[in-house]
């Protein structure tokens, strides 16, 4: 019987997942765990970036759960290969989730290879997501357990390596019984509110945050018709579906029911707005994905499943139809409110999740 002991290396973040998550490892005798603390944004002068308070938090939760911890700062990399990408994505009128690059390149790149290099076996975190290994023995990534919490979405762009090299040891818990552990072990992040958005923008406005690297390019806000109803600082600030801080309520020649951004024509710099929660352009059938991942293996042309189009979004019902080895047009058995280009199409089956890509065109 081989009983050595891994090394596992949690991430920890300063909030109660990670938390629970490097309490659980620590229980086990087969790892040795050591915690490391990710700086992925220099917060240099940035009142807005919570990196000095939550280094505070997991510099205690470590000390009350006898864990070494230490720092590691990847914010050129995330500046490379996360941030970089964001501006261009914005800058081209689409509308990109940093998050799920993040995850990919650094969370389970740059944090894996920096765990490996000092002798680790694995890496763990807090996120809500299990994994199992199918009949192939390949990895397979599933949904967690909380189907509230389930966090599959943010991490479709995955490989094998990656996964196996990975331990999730919250994602079978809910979220209610994670903070009753934390409570239990008196750790001061117990009832920590649950970071949201991305990190380096804080609370501030996220248009006030886009306008420092984002040029403002004024347009015409125009209806599908063509009549203009306002004007608009620049494309990049709005994304589809959006409701508040259009500026173009209270025009007598049309009724008071709130506005929406239907489209943004790049080429012309023009937003394109309809009046209605539920207007048919806010809702499409199709749409082109690119850059296709799968986790596991390639699903045949044609293979129905679910797909999210969004991280909060349920389950919809879809067909996949190859155009070429990693692009694809979905087709929804119901239209799909608010779909958006740079936003990730998310595919399932059952709690498995396949993989993903980037949204194209709209059909």
């Amino acid at each position: 019987m081989n009983n050595a002991i891994e090394q596992v290396v949690v991430g920890v973040s300063g909030g109660v997942d990670s938390a629970v998550a490097a309490h659980i490892l620590k229980q086990k005798d087969a790892y040795e765990v050591q915690a490391v603390f990710m700086q992925n944004w220099d917060e240099e002068g940035d009142d807005y970036c919570t990196a000095v308070e939550d280094f505070r938090d997991a510099s205690g939760v470590c000390e009350l759960l006898d864990i070494p911890l230490s720092t590691v700062n990847f914010s050129e990399e995330y500046w490379k290969k996360v941030f970089a990408g964001f501006l261009d994505e914005y800058n081209a009128g689409r509308t990109p989730n940093p998050d799920i690059l993040c995850n990919k390149e650094i969370k389970f790149k740059a944090f894996l290879d920096h765990a490996k290099a000092r002798g680790a076996g694995k890496i763990a975190t807090g996120h809500y997501v299990q994994t199992d290994y199918a009949d192939d023995q390949r990895v397979m990534l599933l949904r967690g357990a909380d189907s509230n919490k389930d966090q599959s979405y943010f991490l479709h762009t995955l490989d094998q390596q990656q996964l196996a090299n990975a331990v999730f040891p919250v994602g079978d818990l809910q979220k209610s019984d994670l903070r009753d552990i934390a409570h239990d072990l008196n750790l001061q992040v117990h009832d920590k509110k649950d970071s949201t958005g991305i990190c380096f923008i804080g609370e501030r406005k996220f248009a006030d945050f886009l306008a420092d690297y984002v040029a403002a390019r004024p347009g015409d806000i125009k209806t599908p018709d063509g009549d203009v109803v306002g004007t608009h600082n620049g494309i990049a600030f709005y994304t589809i579906g959006q409701r508040q801080g259009l500026g173009i309520g209270g025009n007598a020649s049309y009724p008071t029911t709130p506005w929406y951004v239907a489209d943004k024509v790049v080429e012309s710099n023009e937003l394109i707005v309809v009046q209605g929660h539920d207007h048919p352009a806010l809702h499409k059938k199709s749409l082109r994905a690119l850059k296709l991942h799968w986790i596991r293996n390639i699903p045949p042309d044609g293979f129905k499943c679910t797909a999210k189009t969004r991280y909060r979004q349920q389950d919809q019902e879809c067909t996949i139809h190859f155009e070429r080895e990693k692009q694809a047009v979905v087709s929804f058995e119901r239209s799909v409110r608010a779909i958006t280009p740079g936003q990730s199409i998310v595919f399932y089956d059952g709690d498995e999740c396949l993989g993903g890509g980037i949204i194209d065109l709209i059909g």
